[in-house]
């Protein structure tokens, strides 16, 4: 009997089932028929060449071009190079010491083609590739069993393991199957007009027509989309369980004082959420809100004005930050604002004053033992900080409301630690900023146990931002225009930020030393492929600049292994305009404000995303000047990654971004799986056209999870959704 458990290896043999686990991590039949295709080749029509991206492991349906062969220069052997094309565009596929491949790859045979997609000389190249060549008739008639199908799925493969032979696994899987229990109730799959699984995971695997295809997506879908709504719908009843400490609005407390003493007034967008969260805190249940806006639309006074709520009805805030930079910038900034409001206990302090109290894990002994003892007493009112706030030792008086900024960067067992920090038997109110914008159908997949508001209006007073792409393996000579831009931005009386992916003072970062050149530098290298250079790193890139184009220029550099107190020095010499060129790693994404800072050079553009490319983005353009930011990238044009850098380009919406960010996805990077680096358990679901899906699955969970919270009677769907949203995932889920 072969079930949904059983291994690999007992039905695959041995071999075959120790490479699918070694090399994508498929352990069982269940595994395999998960494993669903990436697209579907045609017969008859190539894949297009231009979205390929550097790195990958490719598999495409190509028709040889040319083919020749030639002896290398400084060692004996021989070169075989294939062109292949899809018609428009062209790769190079290169073999060294096989001249019998010349004699199989004559010009205008098909086949698949599969193996890692570098560049050489600008040109795109499969480094080493694997291979099967369709017949040599055009109906493809003597093709391979595997090639017969009109519709020739192509999966998410491996060196090893490419395409063709995890369909061959496939089918004989298929094959022995026994099939398994279908998880939805027969009832709802009735109701929405799906397919039973087993037929599901057939005709996904072998279908026969495109309509087979569209039948088994759908079903496939809705278990993914079911599954993440059902473990949102349980996070929501959970927090909804417990009591929270009501915090009313009081019309002479510190809030309304804040109010009248602001020195500009609240857009449409901020009063509206305020409102809504004003609202909240009212409430004995926890308030879990999201707001998001824009870089610079003022979340900060939104999130400010509902801490002061807190504040007056007895209750102390904490505000958690990524990183000590943002950490201390906004205590600075929550001081500043509050002026004389938040200096209680000191001379010359309003009557209503209440304290803003730091705590970061790199404070002086003294100063972490005074912040740590104003939390505990009560005696502060706000306390901003890190990770260092959700440490055991760390206790609150009496914790109302916590503020969690840019929340992507944390993971749910941080924020649950919070939230357990609260008085006894309640959950504090939570309210969560972000400045990525996000789409609805995000909205409800990723963050669903949230209410999301938007700040799409910004304040008055913002300056333009031009963004240009700087593409220096094309163009070598704009990058010493980029650095001229900014020395006349600096002789302007302005100032500039270099961004570098990392830091470059660990060993373990650099690369190996002692590595020769190849021979014949005319030749592609002879291993797995062209090794991608490390990312540029500001240490390096410092000193590269104060002693070339940027030389003469008050130069420093901020990264997060400065002790916090000297990370604190270079930021503050910066906003005092004594550091001319800030060159820093992302420590500066978020949170940091300096207006007379301009200009902008992101180095190596590709390794940041959309989201990271606009907030690192939103730190110029902040005072009366406009600003420039220059995206560097040595990205070859008409890959996937330039069209990204494009678009961050072509506009300055965030929320256009993250719509443009969407549709730039591959299918399967639904929970970030690129970025997690897990394996999604979400592969089928489109967050860009299936936004219906995942409403209707949202209105079924609501349903099942309030007449069986914890799915006792439904174990088909209980195991579904572990299966898809383990408690890992379920926990990125929330941090995405």
């Amino acid at each position: 009997m072969t079930s949904w458990d059983v291994t690999l290896d007992r039905v695959l043999g041995a071999k075959t089932g120790k490479a699918l686990d070694s090399a994508l991590g498929l352990s069982t039949v269940g595994d395999l028929l998960r494993h669903y295709p990436r697209r579907y080749a045609e017969r008859g029509e190539l894949t297009a060449i231009a979205g390929l991206e550097l790195g990958e492991h490719a598999t495409v349906l190509a028709q040889v071009e040319r083919v020749a062969k030639r002896s290398m220069k400084s060692r004996r052997g021989t070169i075989v190079e294939a062109r292949i094309t899809d018609g428009h565009r062209s790769l190079t596929i290169t073999f060294f010491n096989q001249a019998w491949r010349e004699r199989e790859l004559l010009p205008g045979r098909r086949g698949m083609f599969a193996g890692k997609v570098t560049a050489y000389r600008n040109n795109l190249q499969l480094a080493h590739p694997e291979y099967q060549l369709f017949g040599e008739d055009a109906d493809v008639g003597s093709a391979a069993e595997e090639f017969a199908a009109a519709l020739l799925p192509v999966y998410p493969a491996a060196q090893g393991l490419p395409s063709w032979s995890l369909a061959r696994c496939v089918r004989q899987v298929l094959d022995v199957w026994d099939g398994t229990d279908d998880p939805l109730p027969a009832e709802l799959r009735e109701r929405h007009g799906l397919s039973d699984l087993d037929t599901a995971l057939r005709r996904i695997h072998q279908p026969q027509d495109h309509e087979d295809l569209a039948t088994a997506r759908q079903r496939l879908k809705w278990d993914e989309a079911l599954s993440v709504q059902l473990a949102l719908a349980r996070l929501r009843g959970s927090a909804e369980s417990h009591p929270a400490p009501s915090c009313p609005p009081r019309p002479d407390g510190v809030r309304t004082a804040f109010d009248e003493r602001l020195p500009f007034e609240l857009t449409a967008g901020q009063r509206e959420i305020g409102e809504r969260v004003a609202v909240d805190l009212t409430a004995e249940h926890p308030m879990n809100r999201l707001v998001q806006g824009e870089v610079g639309s003022g979340k900060t006074v939104v999130a400010l004005r509902a801490m002061l709520q807190a504040v007056d009805a007895g209750r102390q805030t904490a505000m958690l930050a990524p990183t000590e930079v943002l950490a201390a910038q906004h205590a600075r900034s929550l001081s500043e604002l509050l002026g004389d409001l938040g200096r209680a206990g000191e001379l010359g302090a309003a009557e209503q004053a209440t304290s803003v109290t730091l705590l970061t894990g790199s404070l002086p002994t003294a100063q972490r033992r005074a912040a740590m003892l104003a939390a505990a007493s009560g005696e502060a009112g706000i306390v901003v900080g890190t990770h260092a706030l959700i440490q055991d030792r760390v206790s609150f008086a009496d914790l109302g409301l916590v503020v969690v900024d840019e929340q992507h960067r944390f993971g749910v067992e941080q924020r649950d630690a919070l939230r357990a920090r609260g008085p006894a038997g309640t959950s504090p109110h939570v309210l969560v900023m972000t400045a990525t914008p996000i789409p609805r159908t995000v909205a409800m997949t990723v963050y669903g146990d949230l209410e999301v508001s938007a700040l799409r209006e910004l304040p008055r007073g913002r300056s333009p931002i031009s963004t240009s792409v700087v593409p220096v393996a094309e163009k070598p000579g704009w990058l010493d225009r980029a650095w001229a831009r900014v020395r006349e931005e600096v002789a302007a009386g302005h100032q500039a930020y270099v961004v570098c992916p990392r830091i470059g003072d660990d060993e373990d970062e650099k690369p190996a030393k002692g590595k020769k050149k190849s021979a014949e530098p005319e030749e592609p290298p002879s291993d797995d492929g062209q090794q991608r250079r490390p990312p540029l790193a500001v240490l390096e890139v410092a000193e590269q600049l104060t002693a070339g184009p940027l030389a003469g220029l008050r130069v420093a550099v901020l990264h997060g292994r400065l002790p916090a107190d000297e990370k604190d020095a270079v930021m503050r010499g910066f906003a005092a305009g004594e550091v001319d060129v800030l060159v820093a790693t992302t420590v500066v994404e978020v949170g940091v404000n300096v207006p007379n800072a301009t200009a902008m050079v992101i180095m190596d553009a590709d390794r940041f995303g959309v989201s990271q490319l606009h907030q690192l983005r939103g730190r110029i353009g902040r005072g009366s000047a406009a600003g420039l930011c220059l995206l560097v990238t040595d990205a070859m044009g008409g890959t996937t990654t330039r069209e990204r850098l494009d678009a961050v380009a072509s506009t300055t919406d965030g929320f256009e971004l993250a719509q443009l960010d969407l549709e730039l996805r591959r299918e399967g990077d639904i929970l970030g799986a690129a970025q997690s680096g897990r394996r999604s358990g979400l592969k089928m679901l489109s967050l860009l056209r299936d936004e219906d899906v995942i409403a209707e699955a949202r209105d079924e969970a609501e349903r099942v999870v309030g007449a069986d919270p914890e799915l006792r009677a439904h174990p088909g769907l209980a195991r579904m959704v572990a299966e898809v949203v383990d408690e890992e995932r379920a926990g990125f889920l929330e941090k995405s």
